[in-house]
C-alpha cells in the first residue's frame, strides 16, 4: 500500500470515528431530554408535559436524520446494518406517534433505552 492510501484510509478512518462520535453524543443528550422531561412531567404533570412532547418531537427528527443517512446510496455501512437501524428508525416513528397521540410517561423509557444503547454500541461500549 501506498503512504498516499495509508494516509487515506487513517483518514478516513478518523472521519468515520469522529461521526460515530457525534452521533453517540446526539442519541445520549436526545435520551437524557427524554429521561428529564419523564421526570419533570411526574413532578408536575401539567408543566411537564410540554416538555416531555418537545423531547419526544426533537428525538423524532434526530431518528429521522439518521433515516435519511441510512436511505443515502453513498453510505458505508453493510445492507444487513442499514436494515437493522432502519427497522429501528421505523420502530420509532410509531413508537413516538403513539406517545404524541396518547401521552405515557412510562412508555418513554423504551425510547431512553434504545438510544443509550445505540450511543453505546457506536462508541464500542457494553449496552446498558
Amino acid at each position: 500500500m501506498s503512504d498516499t492510501q495509508e494516509q487515506d484510509d487513517k483518514n478516513t478512518q478518523k472521519t468515520m470515528t469522529a461521526g460515530r462520535d457525534l452521533e453517540a453524543h446526539v442519541l445520549t443528550q436526545a435520551a437524557r431530554k427524554l429521561a428529564a422531561s419523564l421526570l419533570q412531567w411526574q413532578d408536575d404533570h401539567d408543566a411537564g408535559k410540554e416538555n416531555f412532547l418537545e423531547a419526544l418531537r426533537n428525538n423524532q427528527r434526530l431518528w429521522a436524520i439518521f433515516q435519511s443517512e441510512l436511505a443515502n446510496p453513498d453510505n458505508p455501512l453493510p445492507p444487513e446494518k442499514k436494515e437493522d437501524l432502519l427497522n429501528l428508525s421505523l420502530f420509532v416513528d410509531k413508537h413516538t406517534c403513539e406517545l404524541l397521540e396518547n401521552p405515557d410517561p412510562e412508555k418513554i423509557k423504551i425510547l431512553i433505552a434504545l438510544n443509550m444503547n445505540i450511543a453505546a454500541g457506536l462508541q464500542g461500549k457494553e449496552s446498558a
